[in-house]
């Protein structure tokens, strides 16, 4: 199991950046595949991004491709969300995860560690 400490979030203004951490504390961040999600109430939590096993290669949500960008640090043992020309759809509580298996996977149910979710708001 992994435990995901994730920080950064905040309020930010429409076409403004913003990068979220997610650090593993215990087994290291190169045992998992990786992904970040995001809710908004009354909405299931959707996936966002993703990186592969091997962490060579990374998936996005269409609504976020060629925005933001999925990237880790293993010296640092953390998974980072580079958000770009965010909009105020992107306003949610985004949430990293981890999972043992190696394929990249989209659903909510394959992932069994979650971080704590932090806020991002996005004003227009």
């Amino acid at each position: 199991q992994a435990l995901l400490v994730q920080s950064g979030g905040g309020l930010v203004q429409t076409g403004d950046s913003l990068r979220l951490s997610c650090a593993t504390c215990g087994r290291p961040l190169s045992s998992f595949t990786i992904s970040w999600f995001r809710e908004t109430p009354g909405k299931e939590r959707e996936f966002v991004a993703g990186l592969s096993f091997t962490h060579d290669s990374a998936r996005y949500a269409a609504p976020v491709k060629g925005r933001f960008t999925i990237s880790r640090d293993n010296a640092k043992n953390t998974l980072y969300l580079q958000m770009s020309s965010l909009k105020p759809e992107d306003t949610a509580v985004y949430y990293c995860a981890a999972r043992t298996g190696a394929a990249l996977l989209e659903g909510v149910s394959h992932y069994h560690d979650w971080g704590q979710g932090t806020q991002v708001t996005v004003s227009s």
